[in-house]
């Protein structure tokens, strides 16, 4: 059974922007009281990352029981239907953890013909971000595409750094 996508992004919308409100709120509020490392001194993880891991992940066994989820906190559920979905409770734990705009809790529905959903809601911004296979994107409910320039040197192509050094 083909699962409806239309479903599956609202779900994920909604617990996104739950999760995001929570951290967000809940940093403002009472401070960050426990911050830890995982793979490198880089690699941060707080009591907001694994709150809002719980938060989704508690609201997708409640509406999908059957389905698989994957968190980067360390959900590992196995499931018998075909989705399985992946989380990141807050992604940019350091700007989080230091006070910058940019992270964002990511939630993805895949199956196996591929990634079926993605859904990026930025706090700071109220921003949501969506996407269905074969379905576009949209930011806020309304539709975005890439940039339609054919020269690459006037293109954004890729920001970011790893937590390795040597990378």
């Amino acid at each position: 059974m083909t699962p409806d996508l239309r479903e599956l992004v609202e779900l994920a919308t909604s617990l996104a922007v739950e999760a995001g409100r929570m951290v967000r709120d809940g940093r403002a509020e009472r401070g960050i009281a426990e911050a830890n490392t995982k793979s490198s001194a880089t690699d941060m993880v707080t009591e907001f990352d694994r709150a809002s891991e719980a938060l989704i992940v508690g609201g997708l066994l409640r509406e999908r029981p059957h389905d698989s989820i994957i968190g980067e906190e360390g959900t590992n559920t196995d499931g018998s239907s075909q989705v399985s979905w992946l989380i990141d409770p807050i992604d940019g734990t350091t700007n989080f953890l230091y006070g910058l705009p940019g992270y964002a809790v990511s939630i993805a529905a895949l199956t196996g013909e591929g990634t079926q959903v993605g859904v990026v809601y930025v706090p700071s911004a109220d921003e949501l971000f969506s996407a269905t296979l074969g379905g576009g994107a949209r930011l806020n409910g309304l539709p975005i595409a890439c940039s339609t320039t054919g020269d690459l040197a006037l293109a954004l192509v890729a920001t970011g750094f790893s937590y390795s050094a040597e990378r």
